[in-house]
């Protein structure tokens, strides 16, 4: 298989790159890197150093790419397909990349910051940075509800490289900072998420592992 997916189905960048695969309907392998496994912790640094996931690995063209932005990107560039998650058009895509950078940074890194507080041992818990993490992620959730309420996508009428950072971002806030009964037009867009072939099947694919995640 030329392309193999380096990834955890609990990871929610792992579920940005899976989205876009299945969106693209493009033939991968997936390999589960598993930090607990000595083997695969190992070869997965050997491949990226970083050890972040998500990794794409495209054996016929000798490349080696992280970062899930980027891995999309280079899927739409080097293996195009039926549907574009980033338009032709420079200002759609420039639209779609300030939404993609969005939901990455001021919806994921406050969310994750909740999520590795839960994890730390009593004594290392940071209440301060938990504190500014939540206030952080109100303010993001606030605008996704006002965005949302005259769109269907994140960033117009199409679905986008922004609504495959959108799904696991919100998907994994509502768990962390449930957002649904207050903001109406941010719950009405998690469900269309939930809903589109490409991320339920993600999570269909997830849910044995959702009993490892810190609720």
């Amino acid at each position: 298989m030329a392309l193999i997916l380096h990834a955890h189905p609990l990871s929610s960048f792992c579920h940005k790159a899976l989205v876009a695969l299945y969106e693209l309907d493009l033939p991968f392998e997936q390999r589960m890197v598993n930090f607990g496994d000595p083997d695969s912790a190992a070869a997965f640094r050997a491949l990226w150093p970083v050890a972040k996931m998500p990794v794409l690995e495209d054996t016929a063209r000798g490349q080696v790419v992280p970062e899930s932005s980027i891995l999309i990107e280079y899927l739409q560039l080097h293996h195009p397909a039926a549907v574009r998650l980033i338009p032709e058009d420079p200002a759609a895509a420039l639209e779609v990349r300030a939404r993609d950078r969005f939901f990455d940074l001021h919806v994921q890194v406050p969310m994750q910051k909740i999520v590795n507080d839960r994890i730390r041992p009593g004594d290392a818990k940071d209440p301060h940075g938990l504190a500014e993490a939540k206030a952080a992620l109100s303010t993001a959730l606030d605008l996704v509800e006002r965005d949302m309420a005259t769109r269907t996508w994140a960033a117009g009428e199409a679905f986008s490289l922004a609504d495959c950072a959108a799904a696991p971002a919100l998907f994994y806030t509502d768990k962390v900072m449930p957002f649904l009964p207050d903001r109406p037009n941010a719950a009405a867009y998690l469900e269309r998420l939930k809903a589109r072939p490409s991320y339920a099947r993600a999570l269909e694919e997830a849910a044995p592992y959702f009993a490892m995640f810190p609720g």
